[in-house]
């Protein structure tokens, strides 16, 4: 697919935008970090068609993979994606690439917002959690572990969730 330089010069905007968005943290009481990488990926998810979406969440993972410190808190290298918040990381691309997929042609709010909230939280949900418990040593049969596991994502949520809708606010805000 060939690519204009507007729409290049857009994801390159948005893949520094991550990287910026991933220092914009604060610790989360009950461990973890909450960042504004939730906001921005909806932005992303909302603001290129799908394969862009995709492309450009490949290449940002691929930047910290490699090493660069564009991962919450200034995290970069591949153990980053092999620590139990990997999960999130993998799942990016496919839960954003999804929301894209699912936005609508209308540029609208509450459209928006409900597609973030329900399309992106839990598809990215579905992939991290198993993840978080599989390289947590989590036995994945254990029904008690799975409500400790859920327990301790939880408290990210309602933040997430707030983040999509702002995204979804300002994604019909800007015109590009």
């Amino acid at each position: 697919m060939n690519r204009t330089t507007k729409q290049l010069t857009k994801m390159a905007l948005l893949v520094a935008l991550l990287c910026v968005s991933a220092y914009i943290s604060v610790p989360a009481p009950w461990g973890g970090i909450i960042t504004s990488l939730t906001l921005v990926m909806c932005l992303v998810a909302f603001m290129l068609s799908p394969k862009d979406t995709f492309v450009t969440l490949v290449v940002y993972d691929l930047m910290g993979a490699i090493g660069l410190p564009v991962f919450a808190g200034g995290a970069g290298g591949f153990s980053v994606i092999l620590s139990p918040w990997g999960g999130f990381i993998l799942g990016w691309p496919i839960a954003y690439t999804a929301l894209s997929l699912l936005k609508g042609k209308r540029v609208n709010f509450i459209s928006y917002a409900w597609r973030a909230v329900l399309v992106s939280i839990p598809v990215l949900y579905i992939i991290a959690v198993p993840y978080f418990m599989w390289v947590s040593g989590n036995q994945l049969t254990n029904p008690e572990q799975w409500y400790a596991t859920g327990l301790s994502m939880i408290g990210f949520i309602p933040g997430d969730i707030i983040k999509a809708i702002i995204a979804a606010w300002l994604a019909t805000k800007i015109r590009v």
